[in-house]
């Protein structure tokens, strides 16, 4: 009982979330970013559709959520950063403290990801004014890719985009959780859906919106490859923000009066309906101009821009658009920071503004070499003498091995060591669950959830061979 009014003291001095509804808004404002804007729909177009997101929601339901409920409980039970969290549980259960190497995986995650993430949020805010200008009307795919080839080829606009990105994220991460958080949250995330839902609604003139519901929803499984399955699963990790910390971050300010579970199920369910109205949003507009959805990386900076140019009032929901990636990005961005900088305040003994500041630039300095490989260093490869990273810049680098090995090697370890070495009694009297639902959180934890992440390695590990 010590231990638990100890753990909920430590919350409760360094601020509590103000409710539950605001705790779900800044953890799903976290889990939709750019990878449900802007990953989904390409990874679902290349896939084959309906098939894709079947498995992607199994994904969700029974490796994503589980892992969530886990890192929740982590953070609220320890009260502090992750990495002291961790360690503080792992010494309540009498276990060794290196289990911590997972909350310290995952705060490095958070801050390498940050830096080239940032990136790509720059272009969104700069794709805002070429739709607000018109610069897409009327064009051809070669002057769109014009638009979008000068931007990546200039070190200038990239890192000045990449600068006024890192800037919105630092301010609202040094107010700390009532007055930054919480505050750009309440604003921010009403604000994406209700964007989301004016951009559907414009799909909806197209003529396309039912051949687009077909593709999401009409699952043909022969396009299915296994290469499809390990997508879909290590796209549920990447989109709900595991593996990176920031549930824990976010869980060490909630309350012991609301549920871990209902709310993680609750924080999925609103993901995942993002990511399908972003799928609703953006396939009628590719359909309605003889586009393909299986486009890639470029169906949102290099397809859409070509829609929006060739369709009426183009360019009023092209700038909503990039409006609506600018916001998902920055909710990202900011949950992305916050781990790092609560880890570092805490270190350090530093105020909370200038651990956000210093760690905001750290990591913009990092995100300087991801500018560069897009362009003046495009032909560096660090780790081209091997045959698996042959072409890769250090974008490409960041990205595979924070996606392919850091973010499962912490979920993993995070499943482990919940599901296995902390004390089932605790589990169960935090997550305030019925026996039943938590017996099959608690099973799946145990059993199912570190088995998806292995093939998920090992997969890797083939192809890397």
């Amino acid at each position: 009982m010590s231990e638990s009014s100890s753990a909920n003291g430590a919350s409760a001095s360094r601020g509590l979330w103000s409710s539950r509804m605001a705790f779900i808004l800044a953890a799903t404002g976290s889990a939709v970013g750019l990878g449900n804007i802007w990953k989904f729909p390409y990874v679902t177009g290349e896939n084959g559709g309906g098939a894709f997101v079947l498995v992607y929601l199994a994904c969700i339901a029974v490796i994503g959520i589980p892992i969530m409920m886990a890192e929740v409980f982590i953070g609220r039970n320890g009260g502090r950063n992750p990495v002291a969290s961790m360690r503080l549980i792992a010494e309540r259960n009498l276990v060794n403290p290196l289990w911590r190497l997972s909350a310290i995986i995952g705060v490095l995650a958070a801050f390498v990801i940050l830096s080239f993430y940032s990136v790509i949020g720059g272009w969104a805010a700069s794709y805002i004014g070429h739709a607000a200008m018109g610069d897409f009307t009327g064009q051809s795919s070669d002057a769109i890719g014009e638009i979008f080839g000068g931007l990546l080829a200039s070190p200038t606009q990239l890192l000045l985009w990449h600068t006024v990105f890192m800037a919105l994220v630092i301010l609202v991460v040094s107010r700390g959780l009532k007055s930054g958080l919480e505050k750009a949250v309440k604003i921010l995330m009403p604000a994406l859906f209700m964007l989301l839902l004016i951009v559907v609604g414009y799909a909806t003139t197209t003529g396309h919106f039912g051949e687009a519901v077909s593709f999401l929803f009409r699952p043909d499984f022969s396009k299915l490859t296994m290469a499809g399955v390990l997508v879909a699963l290590g796209h549920a990790f990447f989109t709900m923000s595991l593996g990176m910390a920031i549930m824990m971050a976010y869980g060490s300010y909630l309350g012991r009066d609301i549920s871990i579970g209902r709310t993680a199920i609750t924080v999925g369910i609103m993901d995942t309906v993002v990511a399908l109205m972003a799928g609703l949003a953006i396939f009628p507009l590719v359909f309605a101009n003889g586009l393909e959805g299986s486009e890639g990386p470029g169906l949102i900076f290099l397809t859409l821009p070509l829609a929006f140019g060739q369709m009426p009032m183009g360019a009023l929901f092209g700038t909503l658009f990039f409006v609506l990636l600018l916001f998902a990005a920055w909710t990202s961005g900011i949950s992305l920071l916050e781990p790092v900088v609560e880890w570092f305040e805490e270190k350090m003994s530093i105020r909370r503004s200038s651990s956000a500041i210093l760690v905001g630039i750290a990591c913009w300095l990092l995100g300087i070499a991801s500018v560069l490989s897009l362009n003046a260093w495009s032909g560096f490869a660090p780790l081209g003498m091997f045959a698996a990273f042959e072409g890769m810049t250090i974008f490409d680098l960041l990205d595979y091995f924070t996606a392919n090995v850091m973010l499962p090697l912490s979920g993993l370890l995070t499943a482990l060591f919940v599901g296995w070495f902390v004390a089932r009694e605790s589990l169960s009297a935090d997550m305030r669950m019925s026996q039943g639902a938590f017996d099959l959180w608690y099973n799946l934890l145990r059993y199912v959830t570190p088995v998806g992440v292995v093939i998920v390695f090992v997969y890797n590990l083939i192809l890397a061979g």
